[in-house]
């Protein structure tokens, strides 16, 4: 069984609800911990009426593909020197 790590004494935890906000909620009570479903079905209600592609982005990625001057000399010489700089993991043991 996973543990909890946090301090039920912290009153910064005192402040958070972690009750069911809605009346269909189902929650699961292990000990102190609850698991409410209700803001995971709402999540995934709105997931579904997201659309796959978004047009707007599509059309803003094609716009940087074909702009032969993105991304900009600077951004390549910042991200080449962070790759210089990184740790080779193949040779940490």
């Amino acid at each position: 069984m996973i543990q909890s790590t946090h301090s039920t004494s912290d009153p910064r935890l005192a402040a958070i609800d972690t009750t069911a906000h809605s009346p269909g909620a189902k929650a699961l009570a292990v000990g102190r911990d609850h698991l409410s479903t209700a803001h995971s079905q709402a999540l995934s209600a709105a997931l579904a009426r997201t659309p796959e592609a978004r047009p707007e982005v599509v059309a803003r990625g094609k716009a940087l593909a074909a702009d032969p001057s993105y991304p900009s000399a600077e951004i390549i010489g910042r991200v080449s020197a962070l790759i210089v700089r990184s740790a080779d993991l193949t040779e940490i043991d």
